[in-house]
């Protein structure tokens, strides 16, 4: 088998080839697909201001939204933290273990 390329071209088994390797990283040959589920927190409290403070910090890691940044801000500033906590924190009322 032919390694995976870093241009974007095609492996000998037809998938496309990983293009976000950093320069130097080693092939990586084609496998399973895993799926992995985790919590990375939750709001202080289920008011709306909590769910706003806790999505702004949680929105604004740059592992969790990878687009262009100042894109991003407009959409999370302008967008969700605009609409989203209101909506979410009645979720989270519905939930919260008190």
């Amino acid at each position: 088998m032919l390694p995976a390329k870093q241009d974007g071209a095609m492996t000998d088994n037809n998938l496309p080839a990983p293009r976000a390797l950093p320069p130097g990283h080693p092939p990586i040959p084609p496998g399973r697909i895993g799926v992995l589920l985790v919590n990375l927190g939750s709001p202080s409290g289920k008011d709306a201001a909590s769910v706003r403070r806790y999505l702004r910090q949680f929105l604004s890691d740059p592992r969790v939204i990878e687009i262009w940044r100042p894109l991003w801000w407009l959409i999370l500033n302008l967008v969700v933290l605009t609409t989203r906590p209101k909506k979410s924190a009645h979720a989270y009322a519905q939930v919260w273990n008190t």
